[in-house]
């Protein structure tokens, strides 16, 4: 009797295993999901692939618009956001419009983008843009932009102009006045 309560107790050990470990293959998870449990959860920001995002750099509403490319990981980026907000802030009632598209990755959107745009309360509009074939859609942007950010493209129904550096609040005025005036 005795060792068939053993040997039970050996193949119940041997089938069952350690249902503490996993495997690798069970931990890991891809990009693409990573992104739809973030669209799953409380971002409140539009996750645009590039076909989603390329509308919001082609308005034919009339207006001027200043489309920024940055993330929070980005010191320069965050450095010039003041200066957008204040610029915009000054600026819509003439017509102008502001979207700050963040390249922060999927991870971050909702411990590190949400709180930080909370907390600085940017009034530009904010989408996310999570396309990782940045081959493809970086040159359509701008055939001679490099990716970096961060960058800014300023356009309206006469005129389009891209910035593949910061700029600064006196800058970005006097680029912006060339479309209002």
């Amino acid at each position: 009797m005795q060792r068939l309560h053993l040997l039970f107790l050996l193949s119940l050990l041997v089938s069952c295993g350690n249902p503490s470990k996993k495997k690798a293959s069970d931990t890991v998870t891809t990009a693409t999901e990573e992104a739809n449990r973030a669209k799953e959860t409380a971002i409140p920001f539009p996750i645009h692939n590039f076909d989603g995002l390329e509308p919001l750099l082609h308005n034919t509403d009339g207006k001027t618009h200043i489309v920024n490319f940055w993330a929070t990981w980005c010191k320069p980026c965050v450095a010039e956001l003041p200066d957008f907000e204040k610029t915009f802030a000054e600026q819509k009632e003439n017509g102008v419009a502001m979207t700050l598209v963040s390249l922060d990755m999927p991870s971050m959107w909702e411990k590190r983008l949400v709180p930080f745009v909370k907390k600085h309360a940017l009034q530009g509009e904010v989408v996310i843009l999570d396309d990782p074939k940045m081959n493809d859609w970086i040159p359509k942007i701008d055939a001679d932009w490099d990716g970096g950010i961060p960058a800014t493209l300023i356009y309206n129904q006469n005129r389009r102009q891209f910035y593949p550096h910061g700029l600064s609040y006196e800058e970005l005025n006097t680029e912006l006045q060339k479309f209002l005036n």
